[in-house]
């Protein structure tokens, strides 16, 4: 049995997820993956299951971090021992996506972020967001990070119970989460990645 899983939550992505998990699968066949459809209401579940991909499906939608969570418990019931989150909405490029996984790789028992490069050609409002939770992490955990708010990431097991307990949605349960590891002590290596605004709601 394969004992990687890559969990891939989406949220109305039916423009996105062929291309995504299509992606996914031609990159990554050694590794299993989930799509975890959080109640979509557009044609995400159906081309899914036309597709014949491998759907987690919650029959409601419970927000971001509810669907990153069920995708770990997921793993965790079936006996994955890591997990690499992707978002479902197009926004990594799947050679950063080889990138994080390749450090990871060598980094097993780290927690490995996809981390976004934010340059003169990122909206001013996104740019700031990203600076001032920055600083606020810093101010609270000692610690720098280049980037809080990212959705791609690799993880062990052993964070699986940890980060499926972390409440909030979506950036406050993503500052939370990587809170809750720092706290931890969890060791936490950055990638640099491409930041892609075309297709990130």
């Amino acid at each position: 049995m394969k004992n990687i899983l890559i969990i891939i939550p989406a949220y109305n992505e039916a423009e996105n997820i062929e291309r995504v998990v299509d992606n996914i699968i031609h990159n990554f066949s050694q590794y299993d993956y989930v799509i975890v459809n959080d109640g979509s209401s557009d044609d995400t579940r159906k081309i899914c299951k036309k597709r014949g991909y491998n759907l987690l499906d919650l029959p409601v939608n419970v927000g971001l971090a509810g669907a990153i969570q069920s995708g770990m418990k997921y793993a965790n019931y079936y006996g994955y021992e890591y997990a690499i989150q992707i978002d479902g909405d197009g926004q990594h490029r799947i050679q950063d996506v080889i990138n994080v996984v390749q450090c990871w790789e060598s980094n097993k028992e780290a927690v490995v972020l996809g981390a976004r490069t934010f340059d003169k050609d990122i909206p001013w409002k996104s740019k700031l967001g990203n600076e001032a939770t920055k600083l606020f992490f810093r101010l609270l955990t000692g610690k720098k990070l280049k980037d809080t708010q990212t959705g791609l990431r690799a993880f062990g097991t052993k964070y699986f119970e940890e980060l499926s307990a972390v409440a909030g949605d979506r950036y406050e349960y993503e500052m939370n989460a990587l809170m809750s590891l720092v706290k931890s002590k969890a060791q936490i290596i950055e990638v640099p990645i491409v930041t892609v605004y075309e297709n990130n709601k």
